[in-house]
Formats: C-alpha cells, structure tokens, sequence
C-alpha cells in the first residue's frame, strides 16, 4: 500500500518547519498501532480457517503465522491468551490485534518487532499460490518499508531493521552508519559481531544504557577480531581494543601512506569507544553506582557503527 501525501500530514510537517528534528520514545500513538494493524492484514494476510468457506486446501495460510505470533508472545509474556480471556470466539489475529491495540509501549513493540520478523522470515517464502490464498495484498519489503516510514511520520524514534526493532537517536547516523554496519557483518558472515551489536541496541531501546555501551565496545572488538582471524594474523584468544587496532596498524589494514596523513585516526579509534566503556560499564562501578545518560549510550551505537564500517570497508579494499 503506498503511502499517501494528504493535506494534514503537509500541515503539520510545515508546523514542525525550523523545530529540531526529534524522536520520541516513550508513546506509540493509537493511530500508529491502527496503521500497522493495516499493514499485517495486507502482508500476513486474513484468518480464514477451513469452517464455513471453499477452499481446496482448508484452511489459509495466514492462520499458522497468526497462531504463531499469538503463541510466541502470549507464552513469553506469562499469558493464557492475549487479549479478551472472557471471549473464546477471537481467532489468533483478532487477539493479536486487540493485544497491539490496549498494551504498553513495550508489548506493542514486542508484538510489532515479532510480526514483522514473521513477515520477512516466514511470508518472504510463500509461492504465488500461498499468497492468493491467504489474499496477501502487500510484499514484505514493501510491508516493512511502510512500517519504518509510519514510525517517522508519527516522530517514534524506532525502526525494524534485520529482524529487530532498533532505537534510532539521529536518523542521519542511522542510515549512514548503522544500516551499513549491519549490512557488511551480515555479508561477510561476522555473525559474533553482528549478534553483540544488536544486544547493543536492544540493551539501549530498554534503557540498560551500561549494558548498550559494554556490547557496543564488545561487537568493535569481535569484529577486530574476525578480520584478524579472516586474514589469519595471529592474536590474543581475549584481545582488547588497543591490541587488536595495534595488530590492524600494523599489517596495514589502513595503508602506510593514509596512517600518517590521517595522524589522529588510530588515537581516536584508541580513546573513543574503549575509554567510554572503561569508564562507564566494563568495570567495577565502586560504592556509587555510575549513571549512565541514554545519550551516551546513543554516541556509543553510532560510533561504533562508524568504526565497524570503516575497519570493514579497510578489510574488503586490502589486496
């Protein structure tokens, strides 16, 4: 379904005109929630099970995927069922969408995250007879296209992206450094450094910000890491950082000529994220406990996306 450019998304877009651009993350508006249930209808497709309708195969599709999200996020939450219990004639859909519609932000990013995961995993196989049966009206790139768009229109700062719903502090970073990092972990098969950088972000939507910045510095080194043992440079079964960015230097992953015109770039790459992490979560926090800002965390994410981007792209153009 495209998506439309009407009169009152133009009005309030010229209101916002000379605002600073924010996200917030604390509310999924009731017309965003709408909206997605719009978009799951026409990419997961309808509840028709084989009761009362011709079919030459019974039941859709559609109704595995819906049993599926239902089952997963009722029995992970502790739940007999999601939404009414007092109503035992709602298929799976009806209480995945009524669960979507009345919980916490949470439970509705919980559930969306799920689906959408469902929708590029699962339905991204249905055959062309699969699809007409279940009367799927909408592709998943298209479906998840749609989603991270209506997230942006509404100001809700998250976006799916490889499986996950990610927190996105700056939209401008995200699609040129996280988006990217992901891309190239994926790939080139860097499945550790992939897996650590997505806790990262998962620890940061749940606003465990020490936790976010300690996975943020453990996703650089793995991929440190997995460059060295791609190239077969020998190192240190627990290399650190610094160690491994002096292993990297060293065999010219950034040519000789690019180290000196860049003079600052190792220091930075020292002093940047290691430090952060040091200081604020890899260790002991003492008698105080250290409190972490989410925007330290945030600086964290995309600084380590640009550094695994850039030690990447170095890895890929090295003879």
């Amino acid at each position: 379904m495209a998506v439309f450019d009407l009169y009152s998304k133009r009005k309030k877009q010229q209101a916002a005109q000379g605002k600073p651009d924010v996200y917030q993350y604390d509310v999924i508006p009731q017309p965003l929630r709408i909206q997605v249930v719009h978009i799951w209808r026409e990419a997961i497709g309808m509840w028709r099970d084989a009761i009362g309708y011709y079919s030459p195969t019974g039941k859709s599709p559609s109704c595995d995927i819906w049993t599926l999200i239902h089952n997963a996020i009722a029995r992970e939450r502790g739940m007999w069922a999601l939404g009414d219990l007092n109503d035992s004639q709602r298929d799976h859909q009806e209480r995945c969408i009524q669960h979507l519609l009345s919980a916490d932000t949470d439970g509705a990013l919980e559930i969306i995250e799920f689906a959408f995961r469902a929708i590029d995993r699962i339905v991204r196989n249905f055959d062309v007879y699969d699809n007409r049966n279940a009367h799927i009206e909408e592709t998943p790139d298209n479906a998840i296209e749609e989603l991270n768009t209506r997230f942006r229109e509404h100001g809700v700062g998250y976006q799916y992206v490889d499986g996950n719903i990610v927190r996105v502090d700056s939209q401008l970073l995200h699609a040129e450094a996280v988006k990217p990092a992901l891309s190239l972990l994926h790939d080139l098969r860097f499945s550790g450094p992939a897996d650590e950088f997505m806790r990262a972000f998962d620890h940061h939507r749940k606003g465990e910000n020490k936790d976010a910045i300690a996975d943020a510095l453990s996703a650089f080194e793995s991929t440190m890491k997995a460059i060295c043992d791609a190239r077969k440079w020998t190192r240190a079964p627990n290399a650190t950082a610094i160690p491994l960015l002096d292993i990297l230097f060293k065999n010219e992953l950034v040519p000789t000529e690019l180290q000196t015109h860049l003079g600052g770039l190792r220091s930075a790459l020292e002093s940047g994220l290691p430090t952060l992490a040091n200081r604020t979560s890899r260790h002991g926090q003492g008698v105080t406990p250290v409190n972490v800002p989410p925007h330290y965390a945030a600086y964290a994410l995309h600084l380590v996306a640009s550094n695994i981007v850039f030690l990447v792209e170095c890895h890929k153009a090295k003879k």
